[in-house]
C-alpha cells in the first residue's frame, strides 16, 4: 500500500511575523513616528495621498489557497474602505477563477472543451492573453493547459496522489497552448480539443496583486505591502527608510524565517516560486507542484528557488513558474532577454545566481550560500 503525505504551504511573507515565507519584507519600524508621500505605480487616478504611520492597518486570512497579509501604513476611513475592498475583491476573483467552483470561468471553459467557447469576464481574458503571450516567448515551458495534467496530481489538495504511468501519458497529448483560442472582440476562450483544461495557479495570484494596488492607490493609499503568499508587491518605501523596504528571498531549505539575502526595493512587486510551497510524498518520495508540461511530472533540475523583481506581478508569477522550468543557465539567460525583469536564482547546491542588474543592490546574508559568477 502506498504511504501518502500531503503539504500545502501558506506562506504569510513576513519574516517579522515569524510566518512561513518564501520572501519577506521589513518595514523596519523606528521608535519615532514619520510622514511622507511616495507616487502609487497605478495607471487610475488617485486622491491626494493620505498621511503615511508606522504603525500599519493590518488584516491576514486565509485566501486564494494561501496566507495573505495587507499591510496599509495610513489609518482612517479611507484605509479601511481600501482594506475591505482589498478582501472583497480577492473573493470575487477567487469564484471567478477556480478551477473546481462550479460556475466560475474556469470551470466553464474546462467543461466545454473541444464543444464551444465560452463568454468569460475581461479579467479572465486578461490573464489567459498574459498566459498565452508567457508560453510563446518561453517556447511552451509555461503552458496554463497544463490543468489536463495537474488534475490527475492535485498536489495541494486532500485527495493529492501520484498518477499511473498510463494516466499521464494520455493526458500529454491534451496539453497545447496552440489550441486555446481567444476571440477578444466576442470576449470568449475556447479549447479546442475535449479533455483540455486550464489551470491558472501560476498567473492569477499576480492578477490580483496588481488588482489589489490599483485599488488601493483608489482611496489615496500609496505606502503599503500586499503579501499574496509568494506575491509581494511593496508601495511606495519604507516609512522608516527612503532606500526602500528590506525584501528577503527565503532560503529554500528551511520552512520558517530564513533568508539567503535581501533587496531594497521601491514601488514593485517580488514574487517567488519554490518546490518546498507544496508537494506530495509518496514511499518516501517527494513529487512537488511545479509539473513539466512536456513529461506531465515534477521538474527535476538544479534549482530549488527563483524570484523574480519587477514592477508588474501579472508578468512576474508567470515568469518565476517558468524559471523552473528552464533551469539555472536557461533561465538566466531568459530573464537577460527582456527589460525590466531581474530575477534571482537558488541552485540545489546552495549556489545564488543574480541577473547582471542585481549584481550591486542584491546582498547575500546566509553564510551557507554562496554567489555564482555567471
Amino acid at each position: 500500500m502506498k504511504k501518502t503525505t500531503i503539504m500545502q504551504g501558506l506562506a504569510l511573507g513576513f519574516l517579522i511575523l515569524g510566518s512561513l515565507s518564501p520572501v519577506w519584507v521589513s518595514a523596519e519600524e523606528s521608535s519615532s513616528s514619520t510622514s511622507q508621500s511616495t507616487s502609487s505605480t497605478s495607471s487610475e487616478a488617485s486622491p491626494e495621498p493620505l498621511p503615511v504611520v508606522t504603525t500599519p492597518l493590518m488584516r491576514a486570512e486565509t485566501k486564494l489557497h494561501t496566507a495573505v497579509t495587507l499591510q496599509i501604513f495610513h489609518e482612517g476611513s479611507e484605509a479601511e474602505a481600501a482594506m475591505t475592498e482589498a478582501y472583497d475583491y480577492m473573493d470575487h476573483m477567487e469564484q471567478l477563477l477556480s478551477t473546481n467552483l462550479e460556475g466560475s470561468d474556469v470551470y466553464r471553459i474546462n467543461q466545454a472543451a473541444g464543444h464551444e467557447a465560452v463568454k468569460v469576464d475581461p479579467a479572465t481574458l486578461t490573464i489567459i492573453k498574459q498566459a498565452l503571450e508567457t508560453a510563446e516567448i518561453s517556447g511552451g515551458r509555461f503552458d496554463i493547459s497544463i490543468g489536463a495534467v495537474s488534475n490527475l496530481w492535485k498536489i495541494g489538495d486532500v485527495d493529492a496522489r501520484k498518477p499511473s504511468d498510463e494516466e499521464i501519458k494520455a493526458a500529454l497529448p491534451k496539453i497545447d497552448y496552440h489550441k486555446i483560442t481567444l476571440d477578444e472582440a466576442a470576449q470568449t476562450v475556447r479549447l479546442e480539443e475535449e479533455g483540455m483544461a486550464l489551470e491558472l495557479g501560476g498567473i492569477s495570484k499576480g492578477y490580483i496583486a496588481d488588482g489589489i494596488r490599483n485599488i488601493f492607490a483608489k482611496h489615496g493609499v500609496n505606502t503599503a505591502i500586499i503579501n499574496l503568499g509568494g506575491n509581494v508587491i511593496v508601495m511606495g518605501t519604507s516609512p522608516s527608510s527612503p532606500e526602500g523596504w528590506n525584501v528577503g528571498v527565503q532560503d529554500p531549505d528551511e520552512v520558517r524565517g530564513q533568508v539567503v539575502g535581501t533587496k531594497r526595493v521601491i514601488d514593485g512587486t517580488v514574487v517567488t516560486s519554490g518546490i518546498y510551497e507544496r508537494y506530495v510524498e509518496v514511499d518516501g518520495v517527494r513529487y512537488h507542484h511545479i509539473l513539466d508540461p512536456k513529461t506531465g511530472y515534477p521538474v527535476d533540475n538544479d534549482l530549488s528557488g527563483a524570484t523574480i523583481f519587477t514592477k508588474v506581478s501579472l508578468k512576474a508569477d508567470a515568469l518565476s513558474t517558468t524559471l523552473f522550468l528552464l533551469g539555472t543557465k536557461d533561465g538566466l539567460a531568459f530573464i537577460e532577454s527582456l527589460d525590466g525583469v531581474e530575477a534571482v536564482l537558488i541552485d540545489k547546491d546552495h549556489g545564488v545566481h543574480v541577473t547582471s542588474g542585481l549584481k550591486d543592490s542584491f546582498q547575500l546574508t546566509n553564510e551557507g550560500y554562496h554567489l555564482v559568477e555567471d
